[in-house]
């Protein structure tokens, strides 16, 4: 409510709206371009992903090389993936989290 009972400012919430979605495009941006790691088997495997949950590297140690038992290696790569994929959840909600909160609270918006 608007103290004095007066109608919002349209023009102030536009800008408002506008400048939460501005900061919500450069925070995706840069997660896009920030990245994390997740590792499993003690470090033998390593998964890198970017911020928004793509996969750019992986590092396999030739210690987690066993051609008789493929399947460990298999889990080993999973487990690293997921582990750097909630890495990168963890710092979409560090970035995004606050600016969603923000933009949920715009009259009108569909957040």
């Amino acid at each position: 409510m608007i103290p004095g009972g007066g109608q919002p400012n349209m023009q102030q919430l536009l800008q408002q709206a506008q400048k939460m979605q501005q900061d919500l495009a450069a925070a995706q941006e840069e997660l896009s371009r920030t990245e994390v790691e997740g590792q499993a088997g003690g470090g033998l495997v390593k998964a890198t992903v970017t911020g928004s949950g793509e996969l750019r590297a992986l590092v396999i140690d030739p210690k987690a090389v066993d051609p008789e038992d493929t399947e460990t290696l298999a889990d080993l790569v999973v487990a690293a993936v997921q582990a750097a994929n909630e890495n990168a959840q963890q710092l979409q909600q560090q970035k995004l989290g606050p600016l969603a909160q923000g933009l949920g609270g715009m009259p009108g918006l569909p957040f």
